[in-house]
């Protein structure tokens, strides 16, 4: 069973997959961590170095997944490959920050290699406006988050309304999280494994 949790930055993916693994004893997987050999460089000259920094992303995301689902693991996985295309380089190619040869090159690369992977058996989005995802942002106090833009994170919530307004690649939960509390409140947490369960198992 593969269970992925998308959404913004700051929107909860980490705490409700390391909740929802606790639970479910399911194999919690974050981000791959690999030192970017672009990143630094991304930094200081975004527009040169944006398709490179996305192809490694895509690359070692893509590895990742495939070595997970090879194990045929029960897992809960915070963020997606998915992201990565739909959201993060389109995200760049519209900031002017990635050609359209570059961005159509990424593209065709992201189509080809998508078919060798199998879609998780459920997608949970965690919708946040951009008020509760500063607020969660600024409770986490990570130095190099607290430069983010307003108008990036909304911009980022428009890309990630219109891949799950796509989205037709399995199941799909939306959890409103402007009006839930899963790392306080027990009750909302309970409310999102009833959830979850009725998604996955059709139990009511």
């Amino acid at each position: 069973m593969h269970i992925a949790v998308v959404g913004n930055i700051g929107a909860g993916k980490t705490t409700l997959t390391e909740l929802l693994a606790r639970h479910l004893k399911y194999d919690p997987q974050f981000e791959a961590v690999e030192n970017n050999p672009y990143l630094e460089d991304f930094y200081s000259d975004m527009k040169r170095w944006a398709f490179n920094l996305q192809i490694f992303f895509l690359n070692s995301r893509f590895r990742h997944i495939v070595e997970l689902q090879n194990r045929k693991i029960d897992m809960i996985q915070d963020r997606t490959i998915y992201e990565d295309a739909y959201i993060f380089a389109e995200n760049l190619f519209d900031m002017g920050l990635m050609s359209a040869r570059d961005f159509e090159n990424y593209s065709n690369i992201f189509q080809s290699i998508v078919h060798y992977i199998q879609p998780p058996d459920l997608l949970i989005y965690l919708r946040a406006s951009v008020p509760t995802l500063v607020n969660n942002i600024q409770k986490r106090g990570r130095d190099y988050e607290s430069g983010i833009r307003l108008d990036y994170l909304s911009k980022l919530n428009e890309k990630y309304e219109k891949w799950i307004g796509n989205y037709k690649e399995g199941k799909l939960l939306i959890l409103d999280k402007d009006n839930l509390d899963f790392a306080q409140n027990p009750e909302d947490l309970g409310m999102v494994i009833q959830k979850i369960e009725a998604e996955l198992f059709g139990l009511f």
